[in-house]
């Protein structure tokens, strides 16, 4: 299922359910069937979005060397995208909405 983010300082965001409800969970709400981050909370969410990007970057980045591609025994596989790349549309949201004063919903 599809959840979308709506906010007037910034284009809707639409994401799987179970990323959207990861996202939500890191900047501290629940996803129910509706929601909000009021522009009071939105300081503290981005904040902590943001320290959840550079750690999973960090982790990435110490896990990097290892990867076994072309050894024996190993078969090739992709690197699955970061939290960054899946969080940069979500996170550009709440920076508008905080420069704008905005609150962000979402129902299904």
């Amino acid at each position: 299922m599809l959840i979308t983010f709506k906010c007037h300082a910034s284009p809707d965001v639409m994401m799987l359910e179970n990323l959207a409800q990861y996202l939500v969970g890191i900047v501290g709400k629940r996803l129910g069937e509706r929601g909000v981050i009021t522009h009071e909370e939105l300081g503290s969410a981005i904040e902590k979005l943001e320290a959840a990007i550079t750690f999973d970057k960090r982790e990435r980045a110490e896990h990097d060397g290892h990867f076994h591609e072309g050894e024996d025994d190993h078969e090739h596989h992709e690197i699955p995208p970061g939290l960054a790349q899946r969080a940069y549309p979500f996170l550009d949201m709440l920076r508008a909405a905080q420069k704008e004063n905005a609150d962000i919903v979402w129902g299904l």
